[in-house]
C-alpha cells in the first residue's frame, strides 16, 4: 500500500527544510535505506533516507522549494498504484485502483470509507511525532514520559527521553499548552514520523488528528468578537507588507540568521535562483538609513557607536588593501565502483575479527643502523644473494622470538600456544591486496638462504602461483613498509599470532652519540601485541633483543 513520505524534523530548531536535490525521480524503484533527497536545513545540509520499499510514485516539493516539517514531500508503493486518496486523506494508506466494470454503483460503505477528508486545520493541537535524531535510525524507544496526560506544558519542555540506535535523546515538544495524548508507552518503540502524541487547547477531542493524521501544527486562535478580528486583520495587513518576512523565499538558514541579527528579509535581496535568499546574502546584508529610522527604537548612543563601528570597518579595510574576488570553482563529482575480490573479502574479514577481538596495544622503539648498513655492504660482497635489510630484521626477529616464548605464541581461546619452532610471515603486496608467505625455521637458516626463500615467494605472489602450503603456519608476522618512505605505522595482528612487527624506513637524522650530534641512519619498528598472549614488559624486552642484534649485527652469525 501507497505510504507517504514527510518532511523531517533534522534538527531541534527546524521549521521547514528544502530540497536541495532528489536522486530519485518519478517511476524508480526504491529501496529502504536508499537516498532519497537531500535537505537543507537551518543548521546543515543532509541525506534523507527511505525508510519503505518500493517505487516513487510522487514527488511533491520541486528542488530549490522549501516545505514545513511534517509536510508531504513524496508518496512510495506499487507501481501503478493509485496514490491520490492517500495524498487526500494523510497518512491513510491507499489500495491500487481497479479498472471500472459494468457493475452497479458502489455501495454506501465503499462510499464511506472513501470520504476519510477530516477538516483538522482549524483543530487547536499540534501532533508530535517521532523525529529523526540520528542519520541512521528508523525507530524510538520511549525511555520515559516526563509529563503525564493532563499536564501543562511549554515550547521548550522535553516531552520525553527517547533511546536511539546512538544515545538516549530529549524530544521537545515545540508547542504551549496541554499533554492531550499520548501514543506509546514507555519501553515501547515507535518509527520515525509516527505520532507519539498530541499537544493542544485543554479538552480538544484529538479523535480528528489520530484518524486523519495530518498532524500540521494548528493556528492557535480564539474566539474574538467579529469586529475585534476585523480590526486585528486590517492592522495586520497594514504592517505585514513591511514588516512581515515569512513569505520571503529565503534558506532555513538564512532565516535563522537574520532573525538573530534582527534583519527584516523584505530589505535583503536575494542571489541564488528565483531572487532566494541565501545564507551569504544575509551575511553580506547592510541594514539601509531608512530601516535604521524605522527601527525607531535605538538611542542616540547607539546610534552613534553603530556609526563609529561602521567607519572603524572602512578604516580597516582601507589599510587591508583591496578586496580580493575569487571567481567560482565548478567540479565535478565522479566514481567508479568495482565488485569485491574474494581475496580482499577474505582479508576485510580476517582483519576485523582481529582488530576486533584481540586486544591490541603498540610499543615502539629506534634502531641505529649505521653497523647494519656497514655489515650489509661487507656481506653482499661475498654472498651468493644479495641480503637486504629485510632479511636482517626477520633473522634478528628469529633469534629474538627464541629468547622470548611468549612473543611467539597463539591464543586458543581456553588455552595459550607457546610455539617452539619458529616460522615467520612476511607481508607482501599485490594487485589484489596483501599475502603472507612463510619463512619456516627461520632462526636456524642463515642470511642468504632467508634472502633466497624471500626473493622467491614475492616472485610467486606477484604471479599467483603461491600454494596454501606457502602462507600457513606462521608464529610471528612482519610488515616492511620502509621500501615506501614510511616513517613509522602499526600493523594489524596477523591471528593467530600474537604479535606482528611494523619496520618503517631508514631515515638520516640527527643522533647524539659521545656527547655529540651526528649524523646517524635510524629505523623506527612498532611491535603490535594481543594483550591476552603478551604483557607491555615483554614486548619491551623482545624489541630491545631485536634493537640490539640489529646495532651488533654480528651476533647474527654466531
Amino acid at each position: 500500500m501507497a505510504e507517504v513520505v514527510k518532511m523531517p524534523k533534522m534538527s531541534d530548531t527546524m521549521t521547514e527544510g528544502v530540497i536541495a536535490k532528489w536522486h530519485k525521480k518519478v517511476g524508480d524503484k526504491v529501496k529502504s535505506g536508499d537516498l532519497l533527497a537531500e535537505v537543507e536545513t537551518d543548521k546543515a545540509t543532509m541525506d534523507f533516507e527511505s525508510y519503505q520499499d518500493g517505487t516513487l510514485l510522487y514527488v511533491g516539493i520541486e528542488e530549490g522549494k522549501a516545505a514545513p516539517v511534517d509536510a508531504v514531500i513524496a508518496v512510495i508503493g506499487k507501481e501503478g498504484e493509485d496514490y491520490k486518496s492517500v495524498l487526500e486523506g494523510g497518512d491513510a494508506p491507499a489500495t491500487a485502483s481497479k479498472p471500472a466494470e459494468d457493475k452497479a454503483p458502489a455501495a454506501p460503505k465503499e462510499e464511506k470509507a472513501a470520504e476519510p477528508a477530516v477538516d483538522t486545520s482549524n483543530i487547536p493541537a499540534a501532533v508530535i511525532r517521532m523525529p529523526l535524531l540520528s542519520d541512521t535510525m528508523t525507530e524510538g524507544v520511549i525511555n520515559k514520559w516526563n509529563f503525564k496526560v493532563g499536564d501543562k506544558v511549554k515550547a521548550d519542555d522535553s516531552l520525553a527521553d527517547v533511546d536511539t540506535d546512538k544515545a538516549t535523546m530529549e524530544v521537545v515538544g515545540y508547542e504551549d499548552g496541554t499533554l492531550l495524548y499520548i501514543g506509546v508507552e514507555e519501553g515501547q518503540a515507535a518509527k520515525v514520523n509516527d505520532i507519539i502524541a498530541i499537544v493542544g487547547k485543554e479538552g480538544t477531542d484529538v479523535t480528528p488528528l489520530l484518524k486523519g493524521g495530518s498532524g500540521a501544527p494548528a493556528a492557535k486562535t480564539e474566539d474574538k468578537p467579529a469586529e475585534e478580528t476585523k480590526a486585528t486583520e486590517e492592522s495586520a495587513s497594514a504592517s505585514s507588507s513591511s514588516d512581515d518576512d515569512s513569505r520571503v523565499k529565503a534558506s532555513p538558514l538564512a532565516r535563522k540568521i537574520a532573525k538573530d541579527k534582527g534583519i527584516n528579509l523584505n530589505e535583503v535581496k536575494g542571489s541564488a535562483e528565483g531572487g532566494r535568499i541565501v545564507k551569504k546574502d544575509v551575511e553580506g546584508f547592510t541594514p539601509s538609513a531608512k530601516s535604521a529610522d524605522k527601527g525607531a527604537t535605538a538611542t542616540t548612543e547607539q546610534v552613534q557607536a553603530e556609526q563609529a563601528a561602521s567607519a572603524n570597518a572602512k578604516e580597516g579595510a582601507a589599510k587591508a588593501g583591496p578586496t580580493i574576488t575569487l571567481a567560482p570553482f565548478v567540479g565535478e563529482e565522479k566514481f567508479a565502483e568495482k565488485p569485491v575480490t574474494q581475496m580482499r573479502k577474505v582479508i576485510a574479514k580476517r582483519l576485523s575479527e582481529s582488530l576486533f577481538t584481540a586486544p591490541h596495544f603498540f610499543v615502539t622503539v629506534s634502531i641505529d643502523m649505521d653497523a647494519a648498513i656497514v655489515a650489509r655492504t661487507k656481506m653482499n660482497e661475498v654472498a651468493p644473494v644479495k641480503i637486504s635489510f629485510n632479511d636482517l630484521v626477520v633473522k634478528a626477529c628469529a633469534v629474538a622470538l627464541k629468547q622470548h616464548p611468549a612473543i611467539n605464541s597463539s591464543w586458543l581461546g581456553d588455552k595459550i600456544r607457546f610455539n617452539e619452532h619458529v616460522n615467520i610471515g612476511i607481508a607482501v603486496a599485490v594487485d589484489e591486496g596483501l599475502l603472507v608467505p612463510v619463512v619456516r625455521f627461520a632462526d636456524g637458516k642463515s642470511l642468504s638462504r632467508i634472502s633466497a626463500e624471500v626473493k622467491d615467494f614475492a616472485k610467486k605472489a606477484k604471479d599467483k602461483k603461491l600454494q596454501p602450503s606457502d602462507w600457513e603456519g606462521s608464529t610471528f608476522t612482519i610488515s616492511n613498509l620502509g621500501m615506501f618512505g614510511v616513517d613509522d605505522f602499526t600493523a594489524i595482528i596477523n591471528t593467530p599470532d600474537s604479535c606482528i612487527l611494523a619496520v618503517a624506513g631508514i631515515q638520516q637524522v640527527p643522533v647524539v652519540k659521545n656527547g655529540a650530534v651526528v649524523p646517524g641512519n635510524v629505523m623506527k619498528v612498532t611491535l603490535s601485541a594481543d594483550h591476552r598472549t603478551v604483557d607491555g614488559a615483554t614486548a619491551a624486552a623482545f624489541l630491545n633483543t631485536v634493537k640490539s642484534l640489529l646495532e651488533e649485527p654480528v651476533r647474527l652469525l654466531i
